[in-house]
């Protein structure tokens, strides 16, 4: 029956929670874009007239990537100094992967994209960007300093615990919490006319009823309930469960934690435990099982080249007689 299975999973308040918290982020991403956009292109605007190298317009042909200590040519080395100036975390991580720096001169959003987490090296513009995103672009680049940081710096963490909520479940308190962080950062960019309408949009849906009725199975009693669109939660949950899959595929690319593949495991018990989220996870539930597969098979390697290491050492060297 179409929507059952997700009226049975909004029975649980927490869970019903973190898909209103999700949802907040959704909305704050979808009033930001345009914003980011254009403090961004200001930005690249002003790099290339103030410094004289970038002011001559000139492009890169060597296609760098300056990753580590891999050199680039003096042009994008010169961007690369311009972005490094620009970061507030200059001692901390940041993603070169992401970027294509020889694209630097001439599209902005490549330039954003070092001030972003992991995972944005195919990202070609802010409509495809998650909340955490273009709120790390605002946290750390300078830009942005007229913008109160520790507003950003509170939805920051709270999305960050809300997105490694193995459990994708949060309590009431924590909400309310979560939402008045939301709406301190939304007061602080009232004056941009897509984050206002966010933050209606916000508290709108808040206050209305996230619950999905049944035909035939739930009932009313003739009492007029305002209910959100079951079509409306579904798309806001995949989108969810979705970012969370690439969160914890991500991290398993780095120093391999077993809380992170616990983690996977977990949220892959819970898609293939509803069917109706096992059809729609079909093609990220066959790369989960591949991930797994391999990071199995690495362990069991390093576990065996260990284990002939260890018998190498134990073995007492021979001296070899040499026969006239």
């Amino acid at each position: 029956m179409v929507f059952a299975e997700l009226s049975l999973r909004l029975n649980d308040v927490e869970y019903k929670n973190w898909l209103k918290a999700g949802y907040c982020l959704l909305k704050l991403r979808d009033g930001l874009q345009g914003f980011v956009t254009n403090e961004m292109r200001s930005f690249h605007q002003k790099l290339s007239r103030n410094n004289a190298v970038l002011r001559r317009g000139q492009r890169c042909t060597n296609y760098c990537k300056p990753r580590g200590n891999q050199s680039a040519c003096s042009l994008c080395e010169e961007w690369k100094m311009e972005v490094l100036k620009h970061h507030t975390n200059r001692g901390g991580v940041i993603n070169w992967g992401n970027c294509k720096p020889w694209l630097w001169p001439s599209q902005h959003w490549e330039l954003a994209k070092a001030y972003m987490p992991r995972g944005q090296a195919d990202v070609p513009g802010p409509k495809k960007c998650d909340a955490a995103a273009l709120l790390n672009l605002i946290n750390f680049c300078d830009h942005f300093s007229f913008v109160n940081q520790h507003k950003v710096r509170e939805v920051i963490k709270s999305r960050n615990e809300l997105m490694h909520s193995c459990e994708m479940k949060v309590s009431s308190q924590w909400l309310c919490q979560y939402e008045r962080k939301i709406e301190d950062l939304v007061l602080e960019l009232k004056h941009i006319p897509e984050v206002a309408a966010a933050g209606r949009d916000i508290s709108e849906m808040l206050s209305v009823d996230w619950s999905v009725q049944v035909p035939g199975v739930d009932s009313t009693d003739g009492l007029d309930y305002e209910m959100l669109d079951p079509t409306l939660i579904s798309q806001v949950e995949a989108e969810l469960l979705r970012e969370s899959l690439q969160e914890l595929r991500l991290q398993i690319e780095g120093p391999l934690v077993e809380q992170d593949l616990t983690d996977l495991h977990r949220l892959r018990d819970f898609l293939k435990s509803n069917k109706d989220l096992e059809d729609r996870f079909q093609a990220e539930l066959l790369e989960v099982e591949s991930l797994e597969y391999q990071l199995n098979h690495q362990g069991d390697r390093e576990t065996e080249e260990q284990a002939l290491e260890e018998d190498t050492d134990d073995v007492p060297q021979k001296k070899m007689k040499i026969k006239n």
